[in-house]
């Protein structure tokens, strides 16, 4: 009887063994959609943690970095960033490792980083435990070899990236305001939140010598005197704002300082209730961009790397040398201004985020994103950027980077958050900063934009 039972039971046990899901030798295909999608993920989880601008485009710029390294070992198109880029060293070598996939390392070791980089760990590792059990079925040997090059590429990484001063500003104290300079930055309602990041000048850049290497021309002279081009620039962005408010929110204006609005956290107040509404950053505005980009020229994965490397690179410089600015000048918002000495009942149309005035982030921020991707894409690349439609925000379209640049500088202006001034000297600082990306950083051996379209 018991032979008769173990019989029984070897039999079932082998059936249910040839019905398991065979493994394939295929080769695994890694598209630039699962680099796109893993990018998404990771976004969606930034908004969810609430960074700030500057903490998110580190988020973006040392995996896409680790990604490129392994790209440019395999593809002589490209040149490796160690030796160009600040303190970096080359990673270990591929060559000499069987069965490595470059593609699959190359975006391992990037989900490797970005979940070190967020909080909420668990929510990115549904989509990669997705992936990795996916790939495992393909071709396990395939899998198990890119894992172990890709992770260990991403520990080089890092050790890099715990270098660049991170860690030591996050015990550093917070930013004192100077309640006896009226010309000087005050927290700004509704949360009179803290001076964001006021150390962040001491971050490595990626690229810059130093912080203040775009340092830009001060701000006009602080005056109340209504003759002064200062108090001349507090009252355009007053009276812009009521003239195009004048019909609801239906102007362009409007549109515009919304389409751009990027806070990734405003504050709402509903009686005694305060809670934030969440958004992407300015620099998640543009690595959406940069998507778009790569998806309306059909960039392959190794295209997608590269252009999303060298665009988070811009971004990331541009915010150190933005806030080297912003805690250098400290300069007073024109919400504080405008409700002390003017009308006490104004509110801008956006949110006052809580730094300094002077330069905008979001146009420096822009300056140089947009010239980092016309030097990938060409000058004249049309597209219509949908990265809003989350968040209810209809689609707008721009004939150039260049032209989305100025519209996300101006748009500040519209808000009533920025001066003139902090705009249009802002976007310069960005662009110069993106001029030097270009002309430093030998990512590709022909350099050229022709070539880059190829």
């Amino acid at each position: 009887m018991f032979k008769k039972i173990s019989a029984i039971f070897l039999i079932i046990f082998s059936l249910s063994c040839s019905q398991e899901k065979p493994q394939s030798n295929e080769p695994i295909n890694v598209t630039a959609e699962d680099l796109h999608n893993s990018i998404d993920k990771v976004v969606e989880i930034m908004i969810h943690d609430i960074f700030s601008p500057p903490v998110a485009s580190r988020i973006f710029a040392y995996p896409n970095i680790a990604a490129y390294e392994i790209v440019a070992q395999v593809n002589p198109e490209y040149n490796s960033l160690a030796g160009q880029v600040n303190e970096l060293t080359p990673i270990p070598k591929i060559d000499s490792l069987p069965n490595v996939n470059p593609n699959l390392a190359a975006l391992i070791a990037h989900m490797n980083i970005s979940k070190q980089l967020i909080f909420s760990e668990d929510k990115f590792e549904v989509l990669q435990d997705s992936l990795f059990n996916k790939w495992q079925t393909t071709n396990k040997v395939e899998f198990e070899a890119s894992k172990a090059y890709g992770e260990k590429v991403a520990e080089h990484i890092k050790k890099w990236m715990g270098k660049d001063n991170y860690s030591q500003t996050r015990t550093m104290p917070k930013f004192t305001v100077n309640t006896e300079d009226p010309a000087r930055w005050q927290p700004t309602p509704p949360a009179y939140m803290d001076g964001i990041e006021p150390h962040w000048n001491k971050i490595r850049p990626f690229f810059l010598d130093s912080a203040a290497q775009f340092k830009p021309v001060p701000p006009p002279a602080f005056s109340m005197d209504k003759n002064s081009q200062f108090y001349k620039e507090l009252l355009e962005v007053y009276e812009t704002s009521n003239r195009i408010t004048a019909v609801g929110d239906t102007s362009e204006e409007v549109a515009i300082a919304k389409f751009w609005d990027c806070n990734p956290y405003v504050s709402v107040t509903r009686g005694h209730l305060m809670f934030a509404t969440k958004k992407i950053t300015p620099g998640a505005h543009w690595i959406g961009i940069t998507k778009i980009a790569c998806r309306n020229t059909e960039s392959d994965f190794q295209k997608s790397v590269y252009a999303y490397t060298k665009t988070s690179m811009a971004i990331a410089d541009a915010f150190i040398s933005c806030w080297d600015e912003k805690y250098r000048s400290n300069l007073i918002r024109p919400e504080t201004l405008i409700n002390q000495h003017i009308d006490e009942n104004w509110v801008p149309i956006l949110q006052t985020p809580p730094f300094p005035e002077y330069t905008s982030g979001h146009s420096v921020v822009s300056g140089a994103a947009a010239t980092a991707l016309t030097d990938i894409f060409g000058d004249d690349f049309s597209f219509d950027d949908d990265t809003e439609l989350p968040y209810g925000l209809p689609v707008r379209s721009f004939e150039s980077f260049n032209q989305a640049a100025d519209e996300a500088a101006i748009s500040r202006m519209y808000g009533g958050i920025h001066y003139r001034a902090a705009v249009e000297v802002g976007v310069g600082q960005g662009r110069e900063l993106g001029a030097l990306l270009i002309d430093k950083i030998k990512m590709k051996n022909d350099n050229s934009v022709a070539a880059n379209q190829e």
